[in-house]
Formats: structure tokens, sequence, C-alpha cells
């Protein structure tokens, strides 16, 4: 595959599937202690990558759960967060400012904490009570959150009776390195082909639902607002036709993230108005890919992940065709602000 070395990334996700007994232990741990909810916070892609898991126990468990952004998170009283709160906090260098003091103002209120962090040594590494770490550079980080995240969140909602397929759903997901493989191996020709055609585009529509949803605000600011300061719009799929709608003309190109969860007939509903509108139509589709060894009763799971992955091939063919490096920035961490 362009620019891509298989080596590195089978170290880092069968890393992060290799945490699977450190983070059944600090499962069991939490679970004998208790906590009333949930709060999963971060910022940027890293709050993007917690929305997928607030649909997941939403539509899975009766856990009260609640996704924050962590620069806003610590403005607000929020009423149900409290000593007795669970929170994870993720950041890959350990060193986001607004994550960071999300976490010391969740150690100072007494909430129990959990760090994902890509390196020891850090500021949210040194804060958390309980820290998960895998290296990853950026081109693998999502891969390897998601996994462990996978891992956390199944074994929490399991040992409250509410996943007893947990165990077969681990085991399952220590096959992924090479699944994700297949899929990035798959979409290495659709997404060249996506990139040749589109590289000049100057606004995207990105649409996406469910558990994808988070997947579909990531890719739209992250990556071809931030990465490649392109003109995007993301929308989640039971919201378009409140007003996005009206936008859309036929040299408007949309772009569909689609899963295989509940929301798919949202999704389904966008394509059909899509396909009538614009001609500029593109499906990423995680329903066309084997993922072999997998059970079908887990898929609708692993849609953000698959969606994740596979447009990391589509990036890798922004940055080349359109001679704009994913790692430029204009203001990002370059200036204050």
């Amino acid at each position: 595959m362009f620019n891509f070395n298989e080596d590195n990334f089978r170290k880092v996700t069968k890393g992060a599937v290799g945490l699977r007994g450190q983070i059944e232990e600090i499962g069991e741990k939490l679970t004998a202690r208790g906590y009333k909810n949930l709060f999963l916070i971060g910022s940027g892609g890293s709050i993007a990558i917690m929305y997928p898991f607030e649909y997941m126990i939403k539509t899975t468990s009766t856990l009260p759960v609640y996704a924050e952004i962590a620069a806003e998170f610590v403005l607000y009283d929020h009423k149900q967060f409290g000593p007795d709160s669970l929170v994870i906090l993720s950041s890959l260098s350990g060193t986001t400012k607004e994550t960071v003091e999300a976490a010391k103002f969740c150690k100072d209120k007494g909430a129990t904490t959990i760090g994902l962090v890509g390196e020891l040594g850090t500021p949210l590494a040194d804060l958390t009570d309980y820290t998960l770490v895998n290296y990853s550079e950026n081109d693998t980080a999502s891969d390897s959150i998601y996994l462990q995240l996978y891992l956390l969140i199944f074994k929490l909602l399991a040992a409250r009776g509410e996943f007893p397929e947990y165990a077969r759903f681990a085991d399952e997901l220590e096959a992924m390195p090479e699944v994700l493989l297949d899929v990035k191996r798959a979409t290495e020709g659709p997404a060249e082909a996506f990139v040749n055609k589109y590289k000049d585009e100057t606004y995207h529509m990105l649409i996406g639902s469910g558990s994808v949803w988070g997947e579909t605000y990531s890719y739209a600011m992250c990556v071809l607002e931030e990465m490649q300061w392109i003109r995007t719009k993301s929308v989640h799929a039971a919201e378009f036709f409140h007003g996005t709608l009206e936008l859309v003309e036929r040299d408007t190109s949309m772009i569909l993230m689609t899963g295989e969860d509940e929301s798919r007939p949202l999704m389904e509903r966008v394509e059909r108005f899509a396909r009538k509108y614009t001609d500029k139509l593109s499906i990423f589709d995680t329903k066309e890919y084997e993922l072999k060894g997998i059970s079908d009763q887990f898929r609708k799971y692993l849609s953000p992940l698959i969606i994740a992955s596979l447009f990391e091939r589509v990036s890798v063919q922004l940055e080349a065709q359109r001679n704009h490096p994913l790692s430029t920035r204009r203001y990002y961490r370059t200036v204050e602000y």
C-alpha cells in the first residue's frame, strides 16, 4: 500500500489488543468499587472517538453516559458529575491542554479517571488513576484508541450483566489487526480514484449517523478542514432534511459514511435523495467489507473503526495528490490562542 508501514500498523494494533489483560483487571476493580455513571471526555478527534461509544452504551446498557468536550466540561456545573463518576479521557500525546485541564478538574472533584495515551510521563498519564499506554503515530492512533475502548467499555458492560458476549467479542478483536489491513487493501483503489476525481473540490458535505457520526464529525473537522484546509460541512443524517438539503446542487460533493447499526435507514434515506439531486455522490459503506472472523452480531459495533481505518487511505491520497502534507498547520499548536 502507498506510503504505509504494515509492520508498524500490526505492532500498534496488536499492542492495543494486547492490553486486554490489564483492561479486564481495571474493569473488575472498578466494578467491585462501584460507580454511578460514565463520562467520556476529550478534545477534537479524541472526543469524536468517544461519541460512538456513547451511542453504543445508550443502545446496549442502562448505564448513564455523557460524552463531553473537555474545554466546555470544566466550565459548567454538570449536575450528574461527582466523586462517584467514572471518567475516561484520551489524548495520544498526553499533552492536549484542554483534556489535561479536564483531568485535573476531575481529580479535584474526586472522580475516578482512566487515561488513554501514547506515552508515559506525559501530563495526562501522570494525572489519571488508571493509565493505558500504547505508542502510536497519528496514522494509527484511531485504530489503537478504538481497540482499547472496545475492550474497556464492553468489559464494563459485561460486568454489569449487559453484554454476556464479551469474551467472544474480545477474542474476535484480537483478529482486528489483520481485518483492518484487509479493509485498507480493499480501499486502496477506491481511495485513489476518489481523490483523483475530487482533489480540487473546494467544498464537501459529509453525512453520517449513529455510531459513525463521530467519525463523520472528526473527518470533516480534523482532516479535511485542519489537515487539508478544505471547507467542509458535517451533518447528521437525521438532521440533513432539516436545513442542509437546501444547499445541494448538481455539483455539490456529498460523502456518505454508512455503518451497520440501527441508524442505517437514515443513511439510506439521504442516499436516495442524493442520487436524485447531485452528480457528485461518494459512498463509503462498511457493509461492503468482509471482516473475516468477525461475527455478524458484532459488525454494527465495529462500523466506526472500519470507517476510521479505511479513510486513513483517503487521507494518504489527499496528502499526495494535493501536495498538502497532513502535518501542515497555520495556527494549531503554532500560534497562541
